[in-house]
């Protein structure tokens, strides 16, 4: 089988050195990128031939070229959360299918649009959604699984806490600008509500307790499970025995009491989704609705304060 060729949008991005390590580790080949931003040499240790540029019109006009004799097969896009849409359609109307970062994009009726460019050109959206391979939440679905086959009706209680510290600067960046990442619970918070749907079934119940620039938290009711979740990038909120260690990122998920480690077994969670794409395995739209639901009826609610079955650390927050 000949090398797939793949074109980048938004190179210089956080998440796109393991986009470019997934598409090398693959064995293929990244033709060209485009970012505004111009200091991308973390490609000198990916793709250093790759075409570079920095203008979208330069870009189309390179891909449609190419095309003309050759062909791109895949667009990779890992630019901020509200162009992502656009980004796709560009791609399936290029002929390419997209594999595009979560969250795929910011509304459920985005999905929607986009099914109907699949079906134009009959290309496919993929989106990584890299913790349904994590082998630790493998091994949870499985358990959970077997439980439920024994007792559908059972009900897990479940706590997630995920604090990761961000200084001022992402405030003033897109990411702390709801219009364009959807906010803390689209940024930080949906691949944790889609691993926790694949596993426990779908919302049933959403209810928002804070919502501010720094935190969002709520609970769920699933199918198979009570949720409390909290989100946080302020510091302040990180427990002091994780401080002490010098770290600044906290992250638990508890069922019925329990822990779930899985702090490790990352690192080459984006090259296995590149290889299930590329074996035709990959999550789609119909995969990805769930969490943009889920995660846009957060944006657009009230938060209620602390009643009901909320998180203990929505206590740090309210004086």
């Amino acid at each position: 089988m000949r090398k797939k060729n793949f074109a980048l949008i938004g190179a210089s991005g956080y998440i796109a050195p393991r986009h470019m390590k997934a598409i090398k580790d693959t064995g293929n080949n990244l033709v060209a990128a485009l970012d505004p931003y111009d200091g991308i040499g973390i490609m000198d240790s990916n793709f250093p031939q790759a075409e570079f540029f920095t203008e979208l019109e330069r870009f189309e006009d390179f891909i449609d070229n190419f095309n003309k004799t050759n062909k791109i097969d895949y667009f990779s896009i890992t630019t901020p959360n509200y162009l992502h849409k656009s980004d796709i359609r560009l791609a399936l109307r290029n002929g390419a299918d997209a594999i595009c970062e979560k969250p795929l994009v910011l509304n459920p009726e985005d999905i929607d649009h986009l099914k109907e460019i699949e079906k134009e050109t009959g290309k496919r959206v993929y989106n990584i959604l890299q913790l349904r391979l994590h082998d630790s939440i493998v091994a949870l679905k499985e358990k959970v699984a077997k439980e439920l086959k024994e007792n559908p009706n059972k009900i897990y209680n479940i706590d997630l806490a995920y604090l990761t510290s961000r200084g001022k600067w992402y405030f003033e960046s897109w990411k702390g600008k709801e219009e364009k990442s959807g906010g803390l619970a689209s940024n930080i918070g949906v691949h944790f509500y889609d691993m926790l749907t694949w596993i426990f079934g779908d919302v049933e119940e959403n209810i928002v307790h804070i919502k501010t620039k720094d935190v969002n938290a709520g609970s769920f009711k699933l199918k198979n499970a009570n949720v409390r979740w909290f989100l946080s990038v302020n510091y302040d909120y990180i427990p002091n025995e994780i401080k002490e260690q010098g770290q600044r990122t906290y992250r638990s998920i508890t069922v019925d009491g329990e822990e779930i480690e899985f702090s490790g077994g990352f690192t080459e969670l984006h090259t296995r989704s590149y290889e299930e794409i590329l074996n035709g395995n990959g999550f789609g739209l119909d995969e990805a609705y769930g969490s943009i639901k889920t995660v846009s009826e957060i944006r657009n609610k009230d938060a209620i304060g602390l009643k009901g079955n909320y998180h203990p650390f929505c206590e740090l927050v309210v004086d």
